[in-house]
């Protein structure tokens, strides 16, 4: 597989923690304005440029996507970021509560992408994919890295993890409580090194970010259809992403909560429930230990759930996971959530606000009924990977998120 050093346009060590900002599709545009508001260099006014006009703004319009190239230029000019002179590799390192995770930017090929060398797990939004192209192909650069891991081998590991000790050039605690910690591996002989470690990997894996990397690859399409004699080496053959070995990464739960419980009283519901799961009922707060463990929130109560067996195919990937088995016999047969990508009824809850959320919600009467679901773990993912399948919608929450405009590839 190919990883390729990059010269990145990077923030000075005083404004790292001012610029820094997250995934442009974890916030609101109202919360990007609150933090802009209060921090005019946040890199939300690059990655999210809507919020760099008064009114909402249309993100598919050329126009407003300038402002992000201005916002970046401006930072350029002001001497708040500027690009290294050399391709380099850069480690990264985050640590989360008791989590830490060590990979590295580099930029990785389009072309192993569309030779799927570089897995998918998740379907893409036709809509997103345009919206991202053109502001690939407008601010001309990659904003946002794509989280990619590989199968762990030490061998290779340890020839990042041996540069993460030294002092660092960037380190910073962001608003969620991690740490970023950045080193910049300029040794041309280090460097090769990795490069070559990663020869001999079969494949990565996408994280988090199949927007992000498709939306690079369409990008990069029309840039070689505008530049018939392309050689393959231009920048943007190439898109951002930071890589991790799949041992170091954390799946956390991604839970369900839903507005009713489609017509029927909560007698109905707990026997129809009750036909295609084992339900115990828990003193308490309940979080699912186990795969094949489900929690559910009603009335003020916690259960227990446990699927019937015969009510789903331990053999099928997708069928097994834990999100399809609550999907197949409770969301879809008896709340009616045929389609959960677009059914309003149902909304999706990380598991980094924590089980107290879910209560929460249906406390307030927003919502009737909660599922606190069992991680999807990294092995299940690698599988539907590997044999080109689909996740269910919202099956993984990966946490901590990677930071945006600590590295910015430009093309």
């Amino acid at each position: 597989m190919v990883v390729r050093p990059f010269k990145a346009l990077r923030p000075t060590k005083e404004m790292v923690s001012k610029i820094a900002a997250k995934p442009y599709d974890v916030v609101t545009e109202e919360q990007a304005r609150d933090v802009a508001k209060n921090n005019p260099y946040t890199f939300y006014k690059v990655s999210r440029p809507e919020i760099n006009f008064e009114y909402s703004a249309d993100t598919h319009d050329p126009e407003v996507l300038k402002t992000g190239r201005q916002h970046l230029d401006w930072l350029i000019k002001e001497g708040h970021m500027f690009e290294d002179g050399e391709p380099y590799i850069y480690i990264y390192q985050q640590h989360w509560r008791d989590h830490v995770q060590t990979g590295i930017f580099a930029t990785f090929s389009v072309d192993e992408y569309i030779e799927n060398k570089i897995k998918k797990h998740e379907l893409t939004r036709k809509d997103k994919e345009d919206e991202r192209a053109l502001h690939v192909k407008v601010v001309k650069a990659h904003t946002g890295p794509v989280f990619l891991m590989y199968k762990s081998r030490p061998e290779v590991d340890s020839l990042i993890m041996k540069h993460a000790t030294n002092e660092p050039e960037y380190d910073f605690t962001d608003e969620s409580g991690v740490r970023h910690m950045v080193w910049v591996l300029r040794d041309r002989n280090e460097i090769n090194k990795i490069v070559e470690a990663f020869k001999s990997v079969d494949a990565f894996y996408i994280a988090d970010g199949h927007h992000r990397a498709a939306a690079a690859v369409r990008a990069a399409i029309d840039f070689r259809n505008e530049n018939p004699n392309y050689t393959g080496e231009e920048e943007f053959n190439y898109f951002l992403a930071a890589l991790f070995p799949h041992s170091q990464l954390k799946i956390l739960d991604y839970n369900r909560v839903v507005k009713d419980l489609n017509g029927m009283s909560e007698e109905e519901f707990l026997k129809k429930v009750g036909e295609v799961f084992e339900i115990t009922k828990v003193n308490g707060t309940y979080k699912p230990e186990r795969k094949h463990t489900v929690g559910m929130y009603l009335s003020g109560r916690w259960y227990r759930l446990e699927p019937k067996t015969g009510t789903y195919d331990e053999n099928d990937v997708i069928a097994s996971l834990d999100v399809s088995i609550l999907q197949n016999n409770l969301l879809a047969p008896i709340l009616g959530i045929e389609n959960p990508r677009t059914d309003k009824r149902i909304d999706f809850v990380g598991g980094i606000l924590g089980i107290e959320e879910l209560v929460r919600l249906v406390d307030s009467g927003n919502f009737k009924v909660a599922f606190a679901m069992y991680p999807t773990s990294i092995d299940d993912l690698l599988k539907v990977s590997d044999e080109g399948k689909i996740m269910p919608p919202k099956s993984t929450w990966f946490e901590p998120k990677l930071k945006s405009g600590i590295v910015v590839h430009l093309i």
